[in-house]
């Protein structure tokens, strides 16, 4: 990598008046990869994009560069649902997010993989599972990537233990383009360490040994308002909360983490423009890290 403009970082930024406006409030921002909702995160109906939209979409998306644009399904779906009916139209809304993804040539779509809500681990992930082979005939010859989320494991959430993960990646694999898009205030909550060179590397030890870095395609950057395996997803402005701002330099300077789009979704919109810019002063700073490996 040739300078830290070069680094695609970015944040979840809003497509209101229009999904293009996403790009271009990401420009403003110095943004060079962008996270977007491609309806309301809130509800199950999602429309179809029209043509006029999809147009100004790519228009944007020339004009501003921004590249390995993602998109964040909706809060609501749970594919690892053990209600029939809560199991039906998440897969129907996933599979409509799907859709609006391919219409606008994204690189990836990001989501929790589900919760329990009563039933056992390995039922909800079985059920995942199922849930995504579905998705198969929408994804041949498609150069859209689904990415299961690392979560903090709140509530009866899965997916916050690197072996969720590779339980999943393992079973769809060889039939649908699977990876992993790393949360930091996620997996600090879920009880992998952080915080600074050694104990990033211990965690990407273990990430290789389990799952694999090969499926690690992506990052979400926050810092958590709860300690270190608390279970608990709040997310803290960088440095401000109980990871630290170490984390975040090694993040932008460690081999293994450098080259990955990196999506803020930190809570004051207002300084996303400085923490973007912190970010890039720290790969900028970079001395090859040599706490790293």
């Amino acid at each position: 990598m040739n300078g830290a403009e070069e680094l695609l970082v970015g944040a979840h930024t809003s497509t209101a008046g229009g999904v293009h406006k996403a790009l271009l409030r990401g420009q403003e921002i110095g943004a060079t990869t962008i996270q977007i909702f491609t309806s309301n995160q809130k509800q199950w109906s999602g429309r179809p994009l029209s043509s006029e939209e999809i147009d100004k979409w790519k228009e944007a998306l020339e004009r501003t560069g921004i590249q390995k644009v993602m998109s964040h399904d909706s809060y609501l779906i749970n594919l690892g649902s053990n209600k029939e009916e809560n199991l039906f139209k998440s897969r129907k809304a996933f599979k409509e997010e799907i859709e609006r993804c391919l219409s606008l040539d994204l690189a990836y779509l990001n989501f929790h993989p589900g919760a329990t809500t009563g039933d056992t681990e390995e039922n909800c992930l079985n059920r995942i599972v199922e849930s995504l082979l579905e998705t198969q005939p929408l994804l041949e010859k498609a150069s859209l990537r689904l990415l299961i989320e690392a979560t903090a494991g709140q509530g009866s959430n899965v997916g916050y233990k690197f072996e969720h993960l590779a339980y999943i990646i393992d079973r769809v694999q060889n039939q649908i383009p699977i990876g992993v898009c790393i949360d930091t205030c996620h997996i600090f909550a879920g009880g992998y360490d952080i915080r600074d060179a050694a104990s990033w590397n211990t965690t990407l030890d273990a990430f290789e040994k389990i799952v694999g870095l090969n499926y690690l395609y992506a990052l979400h950057v926050n810092d958590s308002m709860h300690p270190l395996g608390s279970r608990k997803d709040r997310h803290a402005s960088l440095g401000k909360g109980e990871i630290g701002a170490e984390c975040f330099r090694v993040l932008m300077t460690h081999p293994k983490l450098q080259a990955l789009p990196k999506y803020l979704e930190t809570p004051i919109e207002t300084i996303w423009k400085d923490e973007i810019r912190m970010l890039r002063d720290f790969a900028s700073k970079n001395q090859n890290c040599s706490s790293c490996r």
